[in-house]
């Protein structure tokens, strides 16, 4: 069957856009083949710096022929109601066949239409993808109209080995392709895939990004292990370089070791920034050592030395400036710009760096106190962590925040405990991102993202839908890793009232937008009367968190619908209690029958508009199975609260399967919907029973069976 090949030919396309738009091409295209009937065996796509090219393979030479068959009004109609008929259809009323069925005689149309060609359905799919393609920026160049990430050169646009004809903004659809700008830069005759890919490789044309990542990371390792190093792994550079070049070519070059003497995040920051580069290390020291890897997009007569000694020498330069920050910022301690911070707004209605760090101190000394952390130095290395965004540093380099503060307290002595916390206070940011290593860098970087969660639920500004604009979901999960990897007993409440009252004053600095104020403060008021706004979020971010490992969705559900749950750690024992305790027999017997006993009460209570709580009378048990049942709930209940009371869930659950055998007896042999009301009001509070023992571990009824 034949086969598409679409090539579209530009300047330079950004890297960080290459693979996006390649399966934006795929997909748009492949889309538009299906919607107009069109089926296909395969589509593959790839992207250079100059160019997308999109295969599609199997595809028919022309559609198949269509023969529609339609109904229309009965003979004898109105005229108005057969002329719209026609109208619709396209034919004359002798083109019409008349057909009969139980109601009489009516007009139909036979419409046939011969299967349209494939290569003109392309012809019209291609330029529409193009003049719509969802570029994040694109420019207009020269007269036309066309906008495109670049200015677009030609397009190639062959199907079953001939072109597919067709304009837009100016260019023709060809058969031809260009290689590599400067090795092999005449046009090339293509056919079809396979002489397209052999061609353009002959040309010095890698054409998968994937194919030529592989050979930069290979020949990177090479390149280093010949000199006893390793490299600096970078999956994100590596992918930026297999975008920036079509034919790789690996070099390796050298800077002045007394660059050395800077923090090596900052020179590896400042090559990979500037130049694209991989920095290089001793394996035996861990130490970066004075060379790098660079990646050029051709073969140089000189085997590369005039290219090696040019980015040597703009790498120098921008060591320099990076070795002069280094030197400049520690001529001033941490601590004195303190009052720098206070020209830097965090947000309008959160106010400014100064007023964060104040609250931070606070609630980082508040939970120190809760985790058993040093409270004086949790406070001072939040007051402190901030301090470098008004650094030479962070200002060239902001990903270096937190991490050059660390350094600089180093420097001044301030102890690794405070060093740490500074560098740590904004991990995890990911979920391969590691937690806060100690106690005091843990109260600081949860305070950090609880002032960030609590203050931006306070000003009503919550994720909504896929946006979260202040990655207010990673800070919770952020907080939720932190608790959960560390053991640390906190209650979450407790944290959201207290910083809630440091940001009291901040809030009332708001504008005078009554509305807007008004509806800031029944959201903040809200919070410190203990609502579940934010700690349902929390719930529904654990939640994810837990479902990520493993654990079943309904089981958080019944554990979560106790209420006030916000000790993290404790509602993970739960969950696992629980799940460890419906595994065995006991537990799926005594889960069917707690769920059979909540069923029949939740329907009788909406019968009597009424909940049947309390303690059943025993004078009116009428049967042995309701004694039993109430002799065994009185002791699973009294060891079961005792357990749950210790944080031992797996003994709560051991208590709560001895219900079993009573719970089965009772159901086997007591009607619980007696005649006499009497009788039927106790047993329902007997039931209430089983409801409340198993109500101290989760809410068996949101466990599925």
């Amino acid at each position: 069957m034949p086969d598409l090949l679409l090539e579209l030919f530009s300047e330079e396309i950004p890297a960080r856009m290459q693979a996006r738009a390649a399966d934006d091409l795929k997909s748009l295209v492949t889309n538009a083949l299906v919607d107009a009937g069109c089926v296909y065996e395969s589509a593959e796509v790839r992207a250079t710096p100059r160019r997308l090219a999109l295969a599609v393979a199997g595809l028919p030479e022309n559609q198949p022929d269509v023969r529609d068959e339609r109904k229309g009004p009965r003979v004898g109609a109105p005229d108005k109601a057969i002329e719209g008929f026609l109208g619709s259809v396209g034919l004359t009323l002798d083109e019409c066949e008349i057909r009969e069925d139980k109601k009489g005689q009516y007009y139909a149309a036979v419409i046939e239409k011969s299967g349209s060609s494939t290569a003109e359905m392309i012809a019209g799919i291609v330029p529409d993808v193009i003049a719509k393609f969802p570029w994040p920026k694109s420019m207009r160049w020269g007269p036309g109209s066309l906008r495109w990430v670049r200015p677009l050169h030609s397009i190639l646009c062959i199907f079953d080995g001939a072109v597919v004809p067709f304009e837009i903004g100016g260019i023709v659809s060809g058969n031809v392709t260009y290689g590599h700008r400067f090795h092999a830069p005449d046009p090339i005759e293509v056919g079809g895939f396979e002489d397209y890919e052999a061609g353009l490789r002959d040309a010095r044309v890698m054409l998968g990004a994937g194919e030529r990542a592989d050979v930069i990371g290979n020949e990177a390792r090479t390149l280093a292990f010949a000199q006893n190093l390793e490299l600096v792994e970078d999956e994100a550079l590596l992918r930026e370089n297999a975008g920036l070049v079509e034919w790789p070519v690996v070099l390796m070059g050298a800077f002045d070791e007394a660059f050395l003497d800077v923090p090596p995040e900052v020179l590896t920051t400042s090559m990979k920034a500037h130049q694209k580069c991989f920095s290089l290390r001793d394996p035996k020291t861990g130490k970066l050592a004075n060379r790098f890897i660079l990646v050029s997009n051709l073969v140089a007569d000189d085997a590369g030395a005039a290219i090696v000694a040019g980015n040597e020498r703009v790498i120098a330069a921008r060591l320099s400036d990076a070795r002069f920050f280094w030197d400049q910022d520690r001529k001033t301690s941490l601590e004195a710009r303190l009052p720098e911070l206070e020209k830097i707004t965090f947000h309008a209605k959160l106010g400014t760096q100064t007023e964060r760090v104040l609250r931070l101190e606070a609630i980082a000394g508040e939970i120190a106190g809760l985790i058993g952390a040093d409270v004086d130095a949790a406070k001072q290395a939040a007051r402190l962590a901030k301090c470098d965004l008004v650094t030479e540093m962070v200002g060239e380099f902001p990903e270096l925040q937190g991490l050059m503060g660390s350094y600089y307290a180093q420097g001044e002595g301030l102890g690794q405990e405070i060093s740490d916390a500074i560098a740590q206070h904004y991990q995890p940011q990911g979920p391969s991102d590691d937690v806060p290593s100690s106690p005091v860098a843990q109260a600081v970087a949860l305070a950090d993202k609880m002032d960030t969660l609590v203050g931006f639920w306070a000003i009503d500004e919550k994720p909504t839908g896929s946006k979260d604009p202040y990655a207010l979901r990673r800070a919770a999960l952020g907080v939720i890793r932190t608790v959960l990897d560390r053991g640390l007993r906190l209650r979450l409440s407790p944290i959201i009232q207290f910083t809630l009252a440091r940001l009291g004053p901040t809030l009332d600095r708001l504008g005078e937008d009554s509305e807007r104020k008004h509806r800031v403060r029944a959201v903040h008021d809200a919070l410190l009367r203990g609502d579940n706004y934010l700690l349902a979020f929390f719930a529904d971010r654990l939640k994810v968190h837990l479902r990520d490992q493993g654990a079943r969705h309904d089981l958080i559900d019944a554990v979560f619908s106790l209420g006030g749950q916000d000790d993290l750690v404790l509602i993970v024992k739960r969950v696992e209690a629980m799940g460890k305790f419906l595994e065995t027999d006991d537990g799926a017997v005594l889960l069917a029958g707690a769920k059979r006993a909540q069923n029949i009460l939740r329907i009788e209570e909406k019968k009597d508009e009424t909940r049947h709580d309390g303690a059943p009378d025993p004078a009116l048990f009428a049967q042995d199975e309701e004694r039993a049942l109430a002799e065994a709930i009185d002791r699973a209940e009294a060891e079961a609260g005792a357990a749950a009371g210790s944080e031992e869930f797996a003994a709560a659950m051991s208590a709560l399967a001895r219900l079993r055998a009573p719970v089965d007896a009772f159901f086997d042999n007591v009607t619980v919907n007696a005649e006499d009301a009497g009788l039927r009001e106790n047993r329902l509070k007997l039931l209430s029973r089983i409801r409340a023992a198993t109500l101290q571990v989760a809410d068996f009824s949101k466990i599925e069976s």
